[in-house]
Parts: structure tokens; sequence; C-alpha cells
């Protein structure tokens, strides 16, 4: 049984002062994440990552589909059923200082989560396990704790907010760029801690990134999607070595090398970008689209073993 499974989950927002209009952010993705795995959600903005995390952290509700841990539909979770939740799932955002309020010292979060899930701890046993998970990602706690956010850097936040995730009984941590406002040292440290996270205590990661090297780098699984749609999925290293659907291939071709210059590597793309209710999202942007593409959209077809596309042309390419 998968930790975290999504079901055609789907999410749609209503627009304009009477709701009358509708922006379809999420349509109708599925798949699964297993325990000890780093899984990772690459694409553009607005290509639905961010909500999909939300979605998990049910800070968003779920217009269709059913969203799974194991095995049990969270949108049914209420009172202590809900609250054991968060003690295994929890998220770590791009932005470290927006998680800190400025006026208080940075180890208050903390006391939150003393608040809200460990009332009756006592004062050495949770000075213990604070000690004890900060150690566990890399930081001194004779060196940050009793500090304000201003006094610390951009990583130690993001360390310390991994840190409040640990605190609890988390199985499931969902890292939305956690790494883009940070240094390049910094994140290869925050990287590696991930790793460390998964290999020595099971943790598993849903990875949010705009960067095909970053998803490539740590995840096991990836999904890349294209305004809400999963257009390919399955293993990272057959979806990076052999990729078949347009927009992966776009997106491949965007990462800068140092063995070339920029145009060599661009795909140019025609048209704007534009979503059809029945058709593919991509149909406008796609070098060579089928009319079939325009009426009705794809579905994930396995062209390889733990390779799926969504695409017209993966049939012709399917082994």
């Amino acid at each position: 049984m998968a930790l975290v499974e999504l079901d055609r989950v789907s999410k749609v927002y209503r627009l304009g002062v009477f709701g009358g209009k509708k922006l379809r952010a999420v349509h109708e993705v599925s798949f699964a994440v297993e325990e000890g795995q780093v899984f990772a959600l690459i694409g553009e903005s607005g290509s639905g990552k961010t909500t999909i995390g939300r979605l998990i952290l049910r800070t968003l509700p779920v217009t269709s589909g059913r969203l799974l841990f194991r095995g049990a539909d969270i949108a049914s979770f209420a009172g202590k059923q809900l609250r054991d939740y968060y003690r295994r799932v929890q998220g770590v955002f791009q932005d470290p200082y927006s998680s800190f309020n400025p006026i208080f010292k940075a180890d208050r979060v903390f006391a939150v989560v003393r608040h809200q899930f460990f009332p009756r701890m006592g004062e050495k046993d949770w000075s213990d396990r604070v000690q004890k998970t900060l150690r566990g990602v890399g930081l001194d706690p004779r060196e940050v704790l009793g500090k304000y956010p201003h006094q610390l850097s951009g990583g130690q936040l993001q360390r310390f907010l991994i840190a409040r995730a640990l605190l609890l009984d988390v199985e499931f941590l969902v890292a939305d760029e956690i790494i883009s406002m940070l240094d390049a040292t910094t994140r290869v440290e925050v990287l590696n801690l991930l790793a460390d996270l998964t290999q020595e205590q099971g943790l598993s990661i849903l990875f949010i990134t705009h960067d095909m090297a970053l998803g490539y780098y740590i995840s096991g699984k990836v999904v890349i999607l294209y305004r809400g749609c999963a257009v390919e999925q399955g293993d990272v290293a057959k979806v990076f070595n052999n990729p078949i659907h347009p927009y992966t291939t776009m997106l491949m071709a965007s990462v800068p090398r140092l063995d070339r210059k920029w145009e060599e590597g661009e795909l140019r793309l025609k048209g704007q970008e534009a979503a059809y209710a029945q058709g593919c999202a991509f149909y406008e942007r796609c070098p060579f689209p089928y009319q079939a593409c325009r009426d009705a959209a794809p579905h994930l077809v396995e062209v390889e073993d733990e390779h799926f596309v969504a695409c017209q042309q993966a049939a012709s390419v399917r082994r």
C-alpha cells in the first residue's frame, strides 16, 4: 500500500464576483508515493505543483477524485484522526522568512508544536527532543535557540522548519521549492539533508520544483506537470534519459549547459499558451499537434516499464 496516493485528483477554482468562471488548476492527476521515497513534481509556474502540495496538506479541498493516506481518504479526516494526520504529514515552503514572525524568537515555532501536539510532555523531555532534532538537521542548538529570524541565515531558517516537522512523527514531507531562495552551497547542504532523512529515517518527500536538474538529483520518481495535467511520469532516469512528451523535451532543452551556447539547446515552440476544455492543454504550444489533440485530452500510456506519457504521438514510440 502506498503512503500517499492521488487518484484522478482535480482542483477547480471559481473566479469572478459570483463565481461564474472556473479555473482548472489540477486535472485528474494520479500518482503514488511509497515509504522512504523522494517523488518530484516538476513544471513551470502555474502548472499546479503547489496546488497539489496544498491539497495533500488539506489547506485546500479536492474538487474531485480521492487523496489517500495509507489507503484512507483524507477528506473524511476530522478531530483526532485529522490531528494524527498532521503529526505524520507536514510541509516546508519556499520562503523561510515568511514562516516566522519577526517580533518573536525563531524557536517559538517549536512552542506552537508543543502546545498543539505535546501539551503533557515535561520541560526536560521536550528540551531534549528539540535539541536532538536540531542536531539531526545539522544545527547546533547553542547557536540557533533564542535567536530572532533576522539573526539566522536562510539556510538555518529552512533547517529550523524541517526540524519543526521532524519534532512530530512525520512520515511524509511536502517540500515546496524549499531551496530556491538559498545560495548554491546551502542548496546542496539542504538537498543532502533531505536525502539523509530519507535513507536514515525512511521519510517520504514530495519535492516540488521548477528545476529539472534538482528533480533528477534527488528523486526516484517524477511527474511532469503542464497547466494542471500530468504529461509524463515514472522512473526519473527513464523520463530524463528518454523524454517523449514535447513539453518534457522543452524543459530538458531549457536547462543551461556550459559546453554550448543557449540558442543551440533551445527548443522554440509556436503559438501562445492556451488550454482547451476538451483537448490537450499543450495543443497551442506543441510543435507537431494532431487534430485529435484539439478534440480530446490524451491519457497516460505506458511507453516502457515505469514510464508513462500523455501524448497522441506516444503510441508511435511505445516499446
